[in-house]
């Protein structure tokens, strides 16, 4: 497996959805290519970031936040 072929399987890996053959090959490559693994890895972080920050939008903005783009818009404060 190529260095190309691991970044186009990466989601397909995440998600369980690949042949075992093609799954043991992307896991080889993993294991020798020190650039595809911290990919692998910085690609599960960047998941994890983005799920924890939807997770916070949730919750309500700032006042001091909503003044300011008010303010910026030109809009005031009501």
């Amino acid at each position: 497996m190529t260095c190309r072929e691991v970044l186009a399987f990466l989601s397909d890996y995440r998600s369980g959805d690949l042949p075992r053959r093609t799954r043991e090959a992307f896991e080889r490559h993993l294991a020798v290519c020190p650039s595809c693994r911290a990919y692998a890895d910085s690609y599960e972080k960047t998941i994890a970031l983005a799920k924890a920050a939807l997770r916070e939008a949730d919750a309500p903005a700032p006042r001091e936040l909503e003044e300011a783009i008010l303010l910026s818009l030109g809009r005031g404060i009501s």
